[in-house]
């Protein structure tokens, strides 16, 4: 139901468990007693986590999580908003077992590790504003034409999630989500940091000292005409950037796949948290599955 294993679960009981129950004392002592002594919770902590956790892989409704769990539907409500702030918290993991929970921690461990950076932006579907809200046309997506809301992907050249968020209104552009992200400012304290993205970050690159590297720019056919061979060799950049570059929109996929990020059917001010706890766990399903080495060509004349 969840998509992940029984080890990581069992890591996300041991890890998160008693940071919840630690809040919930905390909670009590701010204000006077609403339970009976030794009155129990009508849904574990366990429950809690396996509700949010379906609810973030198939966008369950809570209606239907309560039915499953015997609960009411303020009680999964309640326990989703308590469960996912900390899931998002918890930041993804690398080889090391170190989380990476901002953009500085980003830029700090490809400039430690010599690691290439690959970095997009990703639409979700949000709902439609009220028609009296002020600003209403602004999260309407130029790209899309749909009311939708953005999120920075940045991931390594093997297509390991290392940092989503930053969520952004979908008129946004893409340069101006890195900008307001703050990743040009990090990149000014390296020089050693290479962060592969689209056409649509075109001018962070001078900003950045180069760091930031985009796909060769095309020119007119007319003007290419007058040179021979560099038609050629623009195209075989593009293509060299692009096989290197895709390994995002694999990591964008299979976060896509977390059926909440399809289309966000809550609140715009929750997005952010689901979209960080979404990338939590998929960098933990990445860490426990085996690495598939490529396979060798055969010599000519070799069978199986």
């Amino acid at each position: 139901m969840t998509g992940l294993s029984a080890r990581v679960i069992a890591d996300l009981v041991v890890e998160i468990g008693p940071v919840w129950q630690a809040r919930q004392d905390a909670r009590r002592q701010q204000r006077p007693r609403r339970r009976a002594a030794g009155a129990k919770y009508k849904l574990v902590f366990v429950d809690r986590l396996l509700a949010t956790l379906v609810h973030l892989r198939h966008a369950t409704t809570h209606d239907v999580l309560a039915a499953w769990f015997g609960v009411d539907r303020s009680t999964i409500t309640r326990a989703i908003n308590e469960i996912r702030p900390l899931l998002a918290d918890r930041g993804c993991r690398i080889e090391s077992g170190v989380r990476l929970r901002t953009i500085a921690d980003v830029v700090a461990y490809l400039d430690h590790t010599r690691l290439t950076g690959l970095m997009d932006a990703t639409e979700i579907r949000v709902r439609r504003p009220t028609v009296k809200r002020a600003g209403r046309h602004q999260f309407i997506s130029g790209k899309s034409r749909q009311n939708a809301m953005k999120a920075l992907v940045i991931s390594d050249a093997r297509g390991r999630v290392l940092f989503s968020g930053a969520s952004c209104r979908g008129s946004t552009a893409d340069i101006t989500q890195a900008r307001q992200a703050g990743v040009a400012d990090w990149l000014d304290h390296t020089l050693g940091v290479e962060m592969l993205t689209d056409a649509g970050y075109q001018g962070l690159g001078a900003q950045t000292l180069g760091q930031v590297i985009t796909p060769t720019p095309k020119h007119q056919k007319k003007r290419l005409e007058r040179m021979p061979g560099i038609a050629e060799l623009r195209d075989r950049q593009r293509k060299s950037h692009a096989r290197r570059r895709v390994r995002v929109e694999h990591t964008i996929a299979h976060m896509k796949n977390w059926r909440s990020l399809t289309r966000h059917l809550g609140r715009r001010d929750t997005l952010d948290d689901t979209v960080r706890a979404v990338a939590g766990l998929l960098s933990d399903h990445q860490h426990t599955q085996p690495i598939q080495q490529p396979v060798a060509a055969l010599p000519a004349g070799t069978t199986m």
